[in-house]
């Protein structure tokens, strides 16, 4: 089975509450599953999926608890040829930088070398008041290539 590493940012705590589910429908398949609420690359396993929870804060920021993790990849410029990853974003549209925060951070593991896994999920509050729902649904369609 597969090792799933849950790199979560959130300010309010929705997004943990996604990536909680998430762990828990991939360890019901037998997936071995860690949640990070504080990522840092000493930490990752480059063989495991990334898949990354994460809300956007302020004017398209991350939230503050996954700025570390981005800080250390933009700093370091390590070599993540090795990893593959996916992005659950969450926000609100009503905002003009719906999604954003969590795309900064992939853009940083992108020229390192990471490489998207699946097509990413961009969640809309305004539509999705429980983001759970959409999240599993997504899973559920690419969770079998595991």
């Amino acid at each position: 089975m597969a090792k799933v590493d849950i790199l979560v940012g959130t300010t309010l705590g929705s997004a943990e509450y996604v990536a909680d589910e998430i762990s828990d429908q991939l360890g019901d398949l037998g997936h071995e599953t860690i949640v990070h609420l504080a990522a840092n690359l000493d930490e990752l396993n480059q063989d495991s999926l990334w898949l990354i929870v994460s809300s956007t804060h302020g004017a398209g920021d991350l939230p503050d608890n996954i700025v570390p993790f981005f800080d250390e990849i933009q700093s370091k410029k390590p070599d993540l040829s090795g990893v593959k990853f996916a992005l659950c974003a969450i926000g609100d549209s009503s905002y003009d930088t719906f999604c954003q925060g969590p795309e900064k951070l992939v853009d940083q593991l992108i020229q390192c070398g990471a490489q998207v896994y699946v097509d990413k999920i961009q969640i809309d509050v305004q539509y999705d008041p429980i983001p759970e729902e959409p999240a599993l649904a997504w899973l559920s369609v690419w969770q079998d290539q595991l």
